[in-house]
């Protein structure tokens, strides 16, 4: 019982700590486009989102933690190698992390996990205690297990870019004529929209932490069943919201400067696209990569058609607001 005990406070600690480096690694994507746009200096941007990241995870629900936490089966292993092989899956997910932040990768937290936890399974105890989900799908045509969470990452950065794509072409015809100082409205709707994105990041990604940390205590024997306790959602707000205010600027650069020059129509338009899919699919259940989604959304083709080759050679546009 000693040897199981400190093995799953082991694991409890290696899954806030995989919450504090998902805050940490997701931080630039969350306040990228509010600073590049110049609507927050980074401190503000930093005590905004910080504060609603926190609510995100306690306000959010619970769906993403079921969806994350019931994609293996590891019941009739031994429990104490049922949490070592969790252990060793988030070990490598926060591998991946600290490598693709120290070289300024945007890269997807929720792929990690799922990739490091599944990998860990089946090299520890073989492919069938993984739920593929392939069955399901096939004859039912429901989204279970992997498949729940494949579909959800993969369909998320496509929804972003076409979604965001969409927005922003409204906006363009919304603001048509529009003054410069328009740009000054739009940097102050950015406090809401950043909120928001920050709000639905919490609620989607904090709860992939709640998920596994949950899987812990109940293959461990500490709870009856899979029923996220309040205690684990405050730990894992209060992590991923340390690991957002810490930051990871050198992803800052990539997503806020050098996809696009972003202004703040692009900004605000990247912010409410971000924050509208990741919070539905928080709803859902399904899992989703911020990252993708917000470097999807950013993507924008330059409107070079309006700008004289003096302009295209300054980066300026005519339209300021644009």
């Amino acid at each position: 019982m000693d040897t199981l005990y400190w093995l799953a406070v082991a694991t409890v600690v290696i899954v806030l700590f995989f919450d504090y480096t998902n805050g940490f690694h997701d931080a630039a994507n969350i306040v990228a486009t509010v600073i590049a746009s110049r609507a927050m200096t980074p401190i503000q941007a930093v005590c905004v989102v910080g504060f609603f990241e926190f609510l995100g995870p306690l306000l959010g629900g619970t769906a993403v933690a079921n969806t994350i936490g019931k994609f293996v089966d590891l019941s009739s292993l031994d429990k104490q190698m049922a949490i070592l092989i969790l252990f060793c899956g988030l070990l490598g997910a926060i591998v991946w992390n600290l490598a693709t932040w120290w070289l300024g990768i945007p890269s997807s937290s929720s792929h990690a996990l799922v990739g490091g936890v599944a990998g860990a399974v089946v090299a520890a105890a073989g492919s069938q205690f993984v739920i593929w989900g392939w069955t399901p799908l096939m004859q039912e045509g429901k989204l279970l297990g992997v498949m729940k969470v494949l579909v959800s990452l993969f369909a998320s950065p496509l929804l972003g870019f076409w979604v965001g794509f969409l927005i922003h072409r409204l906006g363009r015809r919304l603001l048509a004529g529009a003054k410069p100082t328009a740009n000054s409205v739009l940097r102050r709707m950015q406090f809401v929209t950043a909120a928001g994105l920050a709000f639905s990041h919490g609620a989607n990604d904090a709860q992939k932490s709640m998920g596994m940390l949950t899987l812990v205590l109940v293959l461990g024997g500490f709870i009856p069943k899979f029923d996220v306790p309040f205690w684990v959602m405050l730990a894992c707000a209060t992590a991923i919201t340390l690991g957002i205010l810490s930051g990871g600027w050198r992803i800052v650069r990539t997503l806020g400067f050098a996809i696009y020059r972003v202004r703040p129509l692009h900004a605000f338009d990247s912010q409410l696209t971000s924050a509208l899919l990741i919070f539905s699919a928080s709803y859902a259940g399904a899992p989703v990569s911020t990252t993708h989604v917000v470097a999807t959304s950013i993507i924008r083709q330059p409107d070079l058609g309006a700008m004289t080759p003096a302009q295209v050679a300054s980066g300026m546009h005519s339209k300021s607001w644009g």
